[in-house]
């Protein structure tokens, strides 16, 4: 008897620990469900990008009540951590196997060469992964093997450049070239892996499963609840680029001074359409023609690229700014070559 008691007490426990957790779950379930009503409320199913905007609209609704008490104990954003992973079975979502192309990887190692026979071992590579399982690597090996002669992997125009020179020189041997390959082929796919990763994250899809398969090079993504497809694609598929810009401090005198020069410039090379003269019928309406033909001369022709430009609101970090209509005017202002 005691043990069946004791059976029981478990038993008890452990009901209350699962309701417990799975109250979290629940709980997420009718805050987003209501996040569907009031983001179907705001907008038709007629408007343009009808996914994406219902989307922003849940998300913005959940971001609003994301710390409100729920319960006495929880609120949104800490029940969304516990909630139990449905992943896409239970809660659907979207699917990705994304392929990192080990081909790209290898011909930036061999900083683009020109090499015939490392260009025809990518070539019968290609040809030979259409019906093969084998990892795009072990089929470009196999194929280098077959047709390299007295070329190595080692060779100046293939992998030992100057970029690789710390880990690869020209006395090396294939086999022992393979395996740095094979490792920086490994790195640059964990590198995509872990910009996945981040990319996924600022997604704003919770739970989401990212893993590896095998050496294939391939990425098997699940984003369960995304429903928006074509910005799941965009935000996967996109390639980072780094830019710098020359930037300068709003108070510099040297951009103030091009502009200057620039305008002045602009009034000998700008033909500005001048307005007709209008014969008037008395002497006071033909000087106050004048006057006016005056006026408008000084707005088009003294100032042809200032009458464009709009001083910038205070506080902000531009000069200034200009309507949609004149981007094109002025671009092609400061397109023009400088004599």
């Amino acid at each position: 008897m005691q043990n069946k008691g004791l059976i029981k007490l478990f038993a008890l426990l452990f009901g209350l620990v699962s309701i417990y957790q799975l109250s979290y779950t629940f709980i997420t379930n009718k805050v987003e469900k209501e996040a569907e009503v009031f983001a179907a409320s705001r907008i038709s199913e007629a408007e343009d990008d009808y996914i994406s905007k219902r989307e922003v609209l849940e998300a913005s609704y959940l971001d609003s009540i994301g710390n409100n008490t729920i319960l006495g104990y929880t609120n949104y954003d800490e029940a969304k951590k516990k909630e139990l992973n449905k992943g896409l079975d239970l809660k659907g979502g979207i699917n990705v196997t994304l392929q990192i192309s080990v081909k790209d990887i290898l011909k930036g190692l061999a900083n683009n060469t020109k090499n015939p026979v490392f260009n025809k071992a990518l070539a019968d590579a290609d040809a030979a992964s259409k019906n093969s399982d084998d990892t795009y690597l072990n089929l470009f090996f196999e194929a280098f093997d077959e047709i390299k002669g007295e070329t190595k992997l080692a060779n100046p125009s293939i992998f030992a450049n100057k970029g690789l020179s710390d880990e690869i020189n020209f006395q090396m041997s294939d086999d022992e070239v393979k395996p740095i390959i094979r490792r920086k082929i490994d790195e640059s796919v964990v590198s995509a892996f872990e910009v996945l990763r981040e990319r996924i994250d600022g997604f704003g899809v919770t739970q989401p499963n990212i893993q590896r398969e095998g050496n294939s090079g391939r990425i098997l993504v699940e984003l369960p609840g995304a429903r928006d497809i074509n910005r799941a694609q965009d935000l996967l598929s996109s390639t980072a680029q780094l830019e710098f810009w020359e930037t300068y401090k709003q108070s510099n005198t040297s951009f103030s001074t091009f502009l200057i020069q620039a305008n002045e410039k602009l009034k000998e090379i700008v033909d500005v359409d001048k307005p007709e003269p209008v014969k008037e019928e008395s002497e006071l309406d033909s000087l106050l023609s004048d006057v006016a033909a005056d006026s408008l001369d000084l707005a088009t022709q003294v100032n042809p690229l200032y009458e464009l430009l709009i001083p910038a609101n205070p506080g902000t970090h531009a000069m200034f700014r200009a309507a949609i209509k004149d981007t094109a005017t002025i671009g092609s202002y400061f397109r023009m070559p400088r004599n």
